[in-house]
Order: C-alpha cells, then structure tokens, then sequence
C-alpha cells in the first residue's frame, strides 16, 4: 500500500468506530433546531463539541451564531476550509421520526443537521491524528444558509484569512442520490438566485370608461407574458434560466381601473454572463411593452447569490478521493444542473471550491421527498459516508 492508501484505509476505519457517536450527536441536532441567525443553542453545541477536538482553535462571536475551527497539522502546509451550515427550517415538521424536532415551527429538512455532524466527524478524526496531515484545516460552522446570506457574513469575519484558505470544500444532502455514494459535477452545480420587482404605472378611472384610463392591469399581463421570451428568445438554451413571475398586486374595487400593479419574482441562470445582462433586457423589454398600452414599467432588480461553480481541478480530485474511499461503484457524475441556490457561492468568489453532493436515498420513500418537504427523511448510512468522504477529500488536497 501507498502512503495515502494507509491513511484512506485509517480514516476509514476511525470513521467506522466513531459512527455512533455521530449518529447520536445528528439526532440532537435534529431535534433542536434553530432559525437563520438564532442558532445560539447550535453554536454553542458545536463550540464544545470542537473545544473536546486536541489541538484546535475555536472562535465564537459574541451575540453572533456561528463557529470557527482551525486545526494544524504535524507540519505547515496548504490551508484547506470546510463548510457545513446550520440552520433550520420555519416549518413544522411531518417526518414522523422518533427524534422529531422539539421546536415548534422550526425543522431540519434540509439536512443541516447532517452537515454538521459530518464535519463534526471529520474534526474528531483529524484532531486526534495531526501525523496524517501537513497544513491546516479550518472548519466553518456557518449560520443563516436558508436567508442565502451567512456566508458572506462569515467571510466578512474573516473566516478565511489568517492563515488564508487556498480552497474550501463542502457537501450537501441529496435524496435523489443513494445513501452511502457522493455526487461530483464540474463547472456549473446550482444557479444564482435574484429578486425583481416591477411597477407597471397606468391611469385610473371608472372600470365602465377604460378608453379614458390607462389600464395597468391588461399592461402586466402583456409584460408577464412577455418576460418570457427573454429566456426562450434571447438566451442560449445551453444557459439554463428561469425566470418566474409569482406574485401579482393591483386593484381594490371592481368598478376602479387600478392606477397601478406590481409584479414580483425570482431569476435564476447558471450563466454569470446571463446573471449581468438580465436587468437591462428586463427594463427594456418591459417598459416597451407597458408603454404600448399607455403605461410605464419600473424596474427593481436586486441581486441575491451567485451561481455555483465547481473548479474543475477540485471536483477531479474530490471525486478521485472519495472513491478511493468509498469505492467507484459509490461515486457519481451528476448530469444535471439544480436551479436552486447555495450561498456556498460566496465563498467561490474568494477561493476555489466545490460542493458536492451527499446521498440520502434508500427504499423508504419519505427519503425520496424534495428537500424543504416537512415529511422528508435522511437516511443515517450518509453520515458515514460524508464522514469518509470529506475527510478524504481534505487529505487529499493537501496532500497534492
């Protein structure tokens, strides 16, 4: 065996022997829950949790949620991060599981709580054996994912300064992939996320004299409809985009034409090119439109997270190290591009880094519900394997 063959094989069997306190440890998780940026008892949960880990070096902030790691190895090194984030879901819920959530309104379906532990898993094994590793390891214990901004709150901490991270690593729970295997896909991995609201401005009047109104209603619905041959028209199909009207507000009696309307919705590419220009063909397209109907059309486009981007080099070797630990029949290459969002993109735009997927599917089919569904379950093999993995994919790179 090869050197870094030994030390799969050991990690491996350390994350084996450590598997039931990691399962115990999820479970409490689980069943304490807290909202985005109210996730006191978590913080401190994962503080001590890390404070048992020899050798590490754990920042807190006070007042504030979230958690920092740093770890070193036997010598000095490359500087590698590790993300998990930690908050909870305003949902009540429905899984039926025996360590449901004790909080009402809040629930971890999204499976934070997996992520947590899993690096938790991680930390425990590295800390205790500094010999498997030169460099350093910083573990980020993240707030606030669900709001799509704890990651730029943590990177305004300077979470991966002093020492500076050269990459940063993370994974997420997806059900639509086995538990026990991981899934890799370079480049494009989940859209950005953007916010636009729109006014269209019309004349009102009595709803029997429309001729001498300007009706913003009638105008909104021709803008609605057309708002969609951005994507259809003026987008490469190979740039997958969405965008989405969901909300509509005009009018408050049946016999006044609305002096207004306003339009709400989500954008949502894995283009950076698409991301920049949909503003300006959102404004033109809709203020032509309204104004042929004697209207006008404002436009608010509000910029939300990023794209994730997988650095192809990373994904290479993350995949590689996973299945030389979790073997190749356990790792896949995902072939399609999610169009949800992960402010794991922030830390993207700082450093090189991947995120990848952990999987959580089995026969039972509550495990096969979409992500944010009150009755999902996770099944608990993915904490082993995310366990393995990660830390695998750590030593690997600063190995390399």
């Amino acid at each position: 065996m090869t050197g870094m063959e030994k030390k799969i094989a050991l990690l491996s069997q350390l994350a084996e022997e450590d598997q039931e306190y990691i399962r115990e440890l999820r479970r409490s998780f689980h069943r304490h829950p807290e909202l985005s940026f109210q996730e006191f008892e978590t913080t401190r949960t994962l503080a001590e949790e890390l404070r048992k880990c020899p050798g590490m070096e754990v920042t807190t902030w006070e007042g504030k949620t979230g958690v920092l790691g740093v770890l070193h190895g036997e010598k000095a090194g490359k500087v590698v991060a590790l993300r998990a984030d930690i908050d909870a879901l305003p949902l009540e819920e429905k899984s039926g599981l025996p360590f449901l959530s004790e909080q009402s309104g809040a629930a971890h379906c999204c499976g934070h709580d997996l992520h947590m532990s899993v690096l938790i898993g991680v930390a425990r094994i590295l800390s205790h054996h500094p010999e498997l590793y030169n460099g350093t390891v910083k573990f980020i214990f993240q707030p606030g994912e669900e709001k799509l901004g704890g990651s730029e709150t943590m990177i305004e901490r300077g979470v991966l300064k002093n020492p500076d991270a050269q990459a940063i690593f993370a994974m997420h729970t997806w059900p639509a992939v086995d538990a026990g295997s991981v899934g890799f896909r370079a480049g494009a991995f989940m859209a950005s996320s953007d916010d636009i609201d729109l006014k269209i401005i019309g004349k009102s009047g009595h709803a029997a004299h429309p001729d001498q109104c300007a009706d913003p209603i009638v105008a909104a619905a021709a803008v609605i409809s057309g708002l969609q041959t951005i994507v259809s028209r003026e987008i490469k199909p190979t740039d997958s985009t969405v965008l989405t009207i969901s909300m509509i507000q005009g009018g408050k009696a049946r016999n006044v034409i609305a002096p207004d309307v306003t339009l709400r919705g989500t954008v949502r590419t894995i283009s950076n090119v698409v991301r920049d220009k949909m503003p300006a063909m959102i404004q033109n397209l809709a203020g032509t439109i309204a104004k042929g109907y004697h209207c006008e059309a404002e436009v608010n486009y509000t910029k939300g997270v990023a794209a994730v981007i997988n650095e192809e080099k990373l994904n290479t070797l993350a995949k590689k190290a996973a299945a030389e630990i979790l073997g190749a029949e356990r790792t896949e290459d995902l072939k399609e591009v999610s169009l949800g969002s992960e402010d794991f993109s922030a830390y993207q735009q700082e450093v090189p880094g991947i995120l990848f997927r952990l999987g959580t599917g089995s026969e039972d089919p509550q495990t096969r519900l979409g992500l944010h569904n009150p009755a999902i379950r996770f099944d608990e093999k993915a904490l082993l394997s995310g366990v393995k993995a990660l830390s695998a994919v750590a030593l690997s790179y600063l190995d390399a």
